[in-house]
């Protein structure tokens, strides 16, 4: 894999004081994402990145079909089917697809490719990235600015993007199989509590196909304006949904909920909003809503993800925790981070790295992408 060419780069002042850059990375070198660095970029949405994590979550089986003139042109391995009746859904949880890219295939292939392992070129040139980025950091002035009030940029943040502005993440429950199991019929009285529920995009797939008549959701986010956005929707159903504005770093348990009494707690794309400094309150007020035995569903981003290589200068405020152009706030975990935050209170169940490498054909582009997925129950 050939280095990267220099990044040339305009940068311009967005409406938090921050710097948005506009940065375009040479076809050839290991990422070759040429999006600006913007506010509508994917650098600065987190509601935007998990839109795109969750369609690609299934597998990478995400608009398979070619041009026609990659039709023509590209030689389809025996092996490797193009028509989609030959192509089997995969349903078992923390696989994350299984489209591999082998030694002689043609990465333009295809749009995506599962597990793949990013080589030592593309891992020095995270490496540098990274360094360049430490070498801006934001301001202090601006670090206390950001940290000490993030519920006024999340209010803002759903303020300027509308419900339709999100996508449902319906992949949900192949991921995490306990999310079926508590809207089944007859299953009992459940309780699911969704901690940065957002737009309401896990809360109301899940109460669409559900048919539990005992079924209880606590759709919960620190920010008004989300909890405004879910309880103006036509879905939203009082009989068994409560949208509450709530911090899980806070003091305080949620409206309506006491120790002891969530059967299932999702947390997707939301302790990544969180400062390092919040995380062992967090865990500690999950560990108190849920049940002994009750499931933690968590997704987030992993470190070297291609959201955390293309931050530019003024945004690092610290080791792998960055704010975005819209002063919104995103860390990059490491899986052993993961097993000490969460380890003490809960067993690991399942624990795993999400590797995509995402190709724009048109463009021949590579995008390498890191989730981490996690399930963990109550001792």
């Amino acid at each position: 894999m050939s280095t990267p060419a220099p990044v040339e780069e305009k940068t311009t002042t967005n409406a938090t004081g921050l710097e948005a850059s506009t940065a375009a990375l040479s076809l050839d070198g290991p990422c070759t994402a040429t999006t600006p660095n913007t506010i509508s970029s994917d650098e600065t949405s987190l509601a935007a990145e998990a839109s795109v994590a969750a369609g690609g979550s299934g597998g990478a089986n995400v608009s398979d079909s070619p041009t026609a003139a990659e039709g023509e042109s590209s030689q389809i391995p025996p092996h490797r089917s193009h028509d989609p009746n030959n192509n089997l859904k995969r349903s078992d949880p923390f696989q994350f697809g299984s489209r591999y890219l082998n030694e002689g295939d043609d990465v333009y292939e295809f749009n995506a490719w599962d597990h793949v392992e990013t080589d030592d070129s593309y891992k020095e040139y995270t490496e540098q990235q990274i360094e360049k980025q430490r070498q801006s950091p934001v301001s202090d002035f601006d670090k206390s600015r950001f940290n000490n009030d993030p519920a006024k940029w999340w209010n803002l943040f759903y303020k300027n993007n509308t419900a339709n502005f999100f996508k449902d993440r319906k992949w949900l429950r192949q991921e995490f199989p306990i999310l079926s199991q508590v809207i089944e019929e007859n299953v009992g009285p459940k309780v699911v509590l969704e901690i940065g529920a957002g737009a309401g995009n896990t809360a109301f797939p899940l109460l669409a196909a559900n048919k539990n008549s005992q079924l209880r959701i606590h759709a919960c986010d620190f920010s008004k304006k989300a909890v405004e956005v879910m309880r103006t929707q036509d879905t939203y159903d009082t009989a068994f949904m409560q949208a509450d504005v709530w911090d899980v770093a806070g003091d305080d348990l949620p409206p309506d909920l006491e120790d002891n009494t969530v059967d299932v707690a999702i947390l997707i794309f939301i302790f990544s909003a969180l400062s390092p400094t919040q995380w062992a309150k967090a865990v500690e007020n999950v560990s108190r809503l849920v049940k002994p035995g009750g499931h933690v569903c968590f997704r987030d981003y992993g470190r070297g993800d291609l959201a955390q290589v293309r931050f530019r200068k003024g945004r690092y405020m610290e080791e792998n925790f960055y704010v975005r152009g819209d002063g919104t706030r995103v860390y990059f975990f490491e899986k052993e981070e993961l097993v000490n935050l969460w380890g003490e209170e809960f067993n690991i169940e399942n624990l795993a790295v999400d590797n995509r490498l995402i190709v724009n054909r048109a463009s021949k582009q590579k995008m390498y992408r890191s989730w981490i997925q996690g399930r963990f129950t109550k001792k």
